[in-house]
């Protein structure tokens, strides 16, 4: 994490103070089970919480204990007795590091998602603002960057919305993946700890208990909460790239917000760059960057090893907090982007009428010419329209071919650009439903 792309709320999530507080619950929770069983004393229980509920754990003498022990939940455990008192030792009975550490992660992870899924909500509701504001926009589509056929700028933000729907419920069902407790001992028998202490401590941290860990939580859980992030980031730099494309000086479609004040370059005083988009891009590849590792973290050895907790003490708070600030980012960017209908217009007509070409083809094969011949006869008069020689229209009520099947009225219906948009209102249905 570094302060420039990073939110309070999400890094407090990660904070050395948040997470051995999570520590602290989860042991104290487990306390109260394990006195309600009679394993340990009620008092001792109650003992736990009086001393440390509002306490302010050492994180320097944490650290301190740590650089000795080699072992942070040992050197967390030595702060608390140090709080505690000689109750302490009745915390921590038949449980192993891992019970607090997975759990902890899974709280951490789920408090992240919570965050994750407000901001998807920012997101979607400055894209369906804008779709409905320029729900009949005209605008050209483009397949491989080429003018295709018109659309609506309002149906490329619905299709971001369409996206970022699927987006929020994916995060929804890697959240409930993730949200699971462990706290069944060393190589997760329950042998030292009574089942129902982990039932306790799911309910109490809003967690599920896990069916069957080994000495930790199955790892994959964590594959399909960090792919999920993945695949989230490549929606925000899809949309980042649309409108990087959008804003470049042939084009200008679309622009992002320039403030009054704000400067786009040191040396050439008249740029007006799409920093925040291109900001995105790179963002968006470094939350994809810890997939890999989520992945690979699935492959421990038999019951337990250690090699994906480095891994996790990096991807969990920085692809969070990564994502987090993209996705508020975004959701601003939309909000405040610059639409110029006008030059969406002028590139509309930028090509003399070729985007009505598939109209003209499909006339033609309806007045009975064969495809092949159809293709070859509005192929032939739209090559010169690209080289600069002529209108497309006019070339065709001139081709004395065409007109053997079209009257120069039933060309110039081929023209008519409402036809492509005909059904814009059944797609915003299909994505907003009918509000």
């Amino acid at each position: 994490m570094i302060p420039r792309y990073t939110r309070p709320e999400m890094a407090s999530i990660w904070e050395p103070q948040t997470r051995f507080r999570i520590w602290f619950e989860i042991e104290a929770h487990a306390a109260d089970a394990l006195a309600e069983l009679g394993t340990i004393p009620k008092q001792a229980a109650k003992t736990v919480w009086e001393k440390a509920k509002n306490a302010t754990f050492d994180v320097a003498r944490i650290d301190e204990i740590e650089r000795e022990t080699k072992h942070d939940v040992i050197a967390f455990l030595t702060h608390l007795a140090e709080i505690v008192g000689p109750e302490a030792r009745f915390v921590h009975q038949g449980m192993t590091s891992s019970d607090v550490l997975d759990t902890c992660l899974n709280v951490q992870l789920t408090r992240a998602a919570d965050l994750l899924l407000a901001d998807l909500d920012k997101v979607l509701a400055a894209l369906k603002k804008r779709a409905f504001e320029h729900k009949m926009t005209p605008t050209i589509g483009r397949s491989h960057g080429i003018h295709a056929e018109p659309m609506t700028f309002g149906l490329k933000l619905a299709y971001a919305y369409a996206e970022f729907s699927r987006a929020n419920e994916r995060l929804i069902a890697a959240r409930k993946e993730v949200a699971t407790c462990a706290i069944s001992g060393a190589v997760g028998t329950f042998a030292q700890i009574d089942p129902r202490v982990e039932e306790h401590v799911a309910k109490a941290m809003g967690l599920t208990p896990e069916p069957i860990s080994t000495q930790v939580i199955p790892r994959d859980r964590h594959a399909m909460y960090f792919s999920t992030l993945g695949v989230i980031a490549s929606s925000v730099e899809r949309l980042a790239v649309e409108i990087r494309h959008l804003q470049r000086t042939e084009v200008l479609e679309a622009e992002e917000f320039f403030s009054e004040g704000q400067k786009g370059s040191s040396a050439m005083p008249h740029k007006r760059n799409p920093v925040l988009s291109e900001n995105l891009t790179g963002l968006s590849r470094m939350v994809r960057a810890y997939v890999t590792p989520a992945l690979e973290n699935v492959v421990l050895w038999h019951e337990r090893d250690i090699s994906h907790s480095s891994a996790e003490r990096m991807m969990g708070p920085d692809a969070t907090v990564t994502l987090d600030f993209a996705l508020i980012r975004l959701a601003g960017l939309i909000d405040k982007l610059l639409v110029y209908p006008a030059n969406m217009q002028k590139n509309l007509d930028r090509l003399g009428g070729l985007v009505h070409s598939q109209r003209v083809l499909l006339a033609l094969t309806q007045k009975g010419a064969s495809r092949e011949d159809a293709y070859k006869l509005v192929q032939r008069n739209a090559m010169p329209v690209w080289r600069g020689e002529g209108d497309f229209l006019q070339l065709l009520k001139k081709d004395a071919e065409v007109k053997k099947y079209l009257t120069d009225a039933e060309i110039e219906e081929q023209f008519d650009l409402g036809y492509h948009l005909k059904h814009v209102d059944t797609i915003f249905r299909r994505v907003f439903g009918e509000s």
